[in-house]
């Protein structure tokens, strides 16, 4: 009999996580292994992505609304969540009066374990092989399902995130496995949680450059082919604190101010969705930025807008390990990105890519510098066409595991 894993997931919106879940889904072998796909809320558009092998568990009501608005939990009868949701804020306001915390991380650690407790199981009838966690909070994957060995994922640098570090180690110390995937993500994980050294082991997200490249031929992506006066910058990802796009208004508005003498002119369009569209579209007026930022908004598939951009730009402010760089590098983009933490574990500076300052005028000068070095631009290319930046062979860590 074949091993059965369990995944489960938030949601399939697009996003980092979410498509190197798809990268780790079409890699497993169903001659090897059998999966059952648990989504917390069935929304978003890699959903259609999921292959056909997998066994997807039919959506439950009360795990649906764990990231919708109060208004809604409480508008659907499920009071027990609404009030669970209720006492998080409660104690993450409570826990945010002290000095130096961050209220992302807070509210993640507090609403694993109030949102955990009201939460039917996972497949109660079923005994896996492995469960994975794929998101945090990783709660629930323990709490809620059986199984002979339990994995959860790193995907974010920890020293920035903020989590309360006391409540969430006993969490983490209960995995099996804890996979990390990057050396730099190790390293800033294990900062924070160092009980738990013994438990991390490295799986990279995994990606197929053949999938990248497929899906960047399907269309043309006219919005940036139209004009071919200005030179197309791009970045794609969630609009949050981490991605840093409030500041790219600024950012773009001294590289223009750099360029005053040069014929250069520069569009940078961003794509993606989230809770901070509007404290960046408020930044781009403040800038005066109109004509030159300008957000493209969610996109199904962004690849032909990779393939068609003349740089590719991570302005991040941390990453665990950034898998739009990955997917430019793919396309053979020239790709640049700020000095976060992790930086250098994913980009040989000056080789397949450039790492530039996080600061704004920093970062403005280290991006007009490589927008005019174009010899530097074409040799990174060309190393770029010579090296496969796929890593399917990440998954048999996953068969280790199960030893196969």
């Amino acid at each position: 009999m074949k091993p059965r894993i369990l995944i489960a997931i938030h949601y399939m919106h697009l996003g980092g996580a979410e498509i190197s879940l798809i990268g780790l889904l079409q890699a497993l072998d169903p001659k090897k292994v059998d999966v059952d796909l648990f989504v917390y809320s069935h929304e978003g558009e890699l959903m259609k992505l999921i292959p056909e092998y997998v066994n997807v568990l039919p959506e439950n009501k009360t795990w649906s609304m764990f990231e919708k608005s109060l208004k809604q939990v409480f508008l659907s009868g499920k009071f027990k969540m609404g009030f669970a949701r209720l006492r998080n804020k409660y104690l993450c306001n409570a826990y945010m009066k002290q000095p130096n915390h961050n209220p992302l991380g807070a509210d993640c650690s507090y609403l694993g374990f109030e949102v955990s407790k009201i939460l039917p199981d996972i497949n109660s009838s079923v005994t896996y092989d492995l469960a994975i966690s794929f998101l945090a909070p990783h709660n629930f994957v323990l709490d809620h399902v059986k199984a002979h060995k339990k994995i959860c994922w790193i995907h974010t640098d920890y020293t920035h995130v903020g989590v309360v570090a006391e409540l969430e180690k006993s969490v983490w110390e209960q995995y099996d496995y804890i996979a990390s995937i990057s050396p730099e993500a190790t390293k800033t994980f294990l900062q924070v949680f160092p009980s738990c050294r013994g438990k991390v082991i490295e799986i990279e997200n995994i990606l197929s450059s053949t999938f990248v490249r497929q899906r960047a031929e399907e269309f043309k992506a006219t919005e940036l082919l139209a004009d071919k006066k200005y030179l197309n910058l791009l970045s794609v990802g969630r609009f949050c604190e981490a991605k840093n796009y409030d500041n790219v208004p600024d950012i773009c508005n001294k590289a223009l101010e750099l360029f005053k003498d040069e014929n250069i002119d520069i569009k940078w369009y961003i794509i993606g969705f989230g809770g901070e569209e509007n404290l960046i579209r408020q930044k781009i007026a403040e800038a005066g930025m109109q004509d030159h930022v300008i957000i493209l908004g969610k996109k199904e598939n962004p690849y032909p807008y990779v393939k068609a951009c003349d740089i590719y730009v991570q302005p991040s402010r941390y990453e665990g390990k950034s898998v739009t760089v990955r997917e430019a590098q793919m396309l053979c983009k020239p790709v640049v990105v700020t000095n976060y933490p992790t930086a250098s574990s994913q980009i040989q500076d000056g080789v397949d890519g450039v790492i530039v300052p996080m600061d704004n005028e920093g970062c403005a000068k280290g991006l007009a510098e490589f927008i005019l070095d174009e010899t530097k631009q074409s040799q990174i290319v060309e190393y770029l066409k010579t090296h496969d930046y796929g890593n399917i062979n990440e998954v048999n860590k996953i068969y280790s595991i199960l030893g196969l």
